[in-house]
């Protein structure tokens, strides 16, 4: 059926929904990033964080403690104890950042789009919420969610497990060693968990994107409508009119070393006439033009050793009565022939006299 949406969406409607922030994109990409970035980081400098917290626990009772109270001690305290937690957790802090910047970017690019921050009181209409609530996104989402908890648990639980031995020994350890088992499993916990949750996110993340170009598919009738409306847009016209014309200046300055002779204004038109006496009934202008255009032939013209021969009144009627690639017309046809006759004296050449 016509109104059926089979194809795929075009760069303009691409567009429009990229204006109005719809793209495909995944949540889950930017939390499994994040809780992988996070628990690298303490895998990596996990030693120099805990002992940034020792040495502020230990500063808290040797130093700290012996201070007398009052009002500038007690603020310049909170000011150093803040300081040095914002030292700490500034790296983790950092991390979480570039995690989701880069999650975002790697999925939609740079974007930065006002409408998702628009109030929509649409979002708190109950019964658009109770369709997307009982909707087969809600239902997705849902199974999602289940499938996460399910995994992340067998995980957690079989890791647990396989080091139940150690842990079953922790209360025979001083609190060091304790710590050092319980932070040890915490990361292999956290790498595994974050891992898998990385997994089932671009599997999610591909899944939005088959969802995203289902929602933007076209019926042949929309891309129709859309075509016409394009070609309607005075823009859109004015830029392909653009378009053609400097195609069409190109292919004529190509034109321009086959001529025999330049007819100038001198200044304001230039006409190159080309003429083939075996092939050819009458010459032909190959390319004309008028100011900058003008410019441009002689300058090639003079490039390629192409004579260039002043005379107003026929450059001027050359330009008015004669489109590119037509021959000159028979009132006219003498005065050209003179211009040639005399190019081709004075070039030593001869390519046959127009009667």
């Amino acid at each position: 059926m016509a109104g059926e949406k089979t194809e795929k969406a075009t760069p303009q409607k691409r567009q429009e929904a990229r204006k109005k922030g719809q793209v495909a994109k995944s949540a889950e990409v930017s939390q499994a990033l994040t809780l992988l970035l996070s628990f690298s980081f303490f895998l990596i400098g996990g030693k120099s964080f805990i002992e940034g917290c020792f040495n502020l626990y230990r500063r808290c009772f040797e130093e700290y403690i012996h201070l007398n109270l009052s009002i500038t001690s007690t603020q310049s305290l909170f000011n150093q104890l803040l300081l040095d937690t914002a030292k700490l957790v500034a790296p983790l802090l950092i991390i979480v950042l570039v995690a989701g910047v880069l999650a975002n970017f790697f999925q939609v690019g740079f974007m930065f789009n006002m409408s998702s921050i628009k109030m929509d009181f649409g979002k708190i209409n109950p019964l658009q919420g109770a369709k997307r609530i009982f909707s087969l996104r809600s239902l997705v989402e849902m199974i999602k969610s289940i499938l996460k908890i399910v995994i992340t648990s067998a995980i957690v639980s079989i890791m647990i497990w396989q080091e139940k031995d150690a842990l079953f020994t922790i209360g025979d350890k001083n609190l060091l060693d304790a710590s050092k088992i319980i932070g040890s499993l915490t990361l292999k916990l956290g790498i595994t968990v974050s891992i898998c949750l990385a997994v089932l996110a671009a599997a999610d993340y591909f899944y939005q994107k088959f969802e995203y170009e289902k929602k933007l598919r076209m019926s042949k009738q929309d891309i129709k409508d859309e075509y016409k409306k394009m070609e309607g847009d005075p823009v859109i016209k004015g830029k392909r009119r653009a378009r053609q014309r400097q195609l069409s200046m190109n292919r004529m300055m190509q034109e321009v070393p086959k001529a025999d002779v330049i007819i100038t204004n001198p200044t304001h038109f230039a006409v190159a006439i080309c003429y083939d006496f075996t092939a050819m009934d009458a010459p032909e202008v190959i390319a004309k033009g008028q100011d900058y255009i003008a410019l441009k032939i002689k300058e090639i013209a003079k490039q390629h050793k192409i004579m260039t021969v002043e005379n107003k009144p026929l450059a001027r009627a050359l330009f008015a009565s004669v489109d590119v690639g037509e021959q000159i017309p028979e009132e006219l046809f003498n005065a050209v022939g003179e211009i040639l006759a005399y190019v081709y004296y004075q070039e030593g050449r001869y390519k046959g006299m127009m009667t």
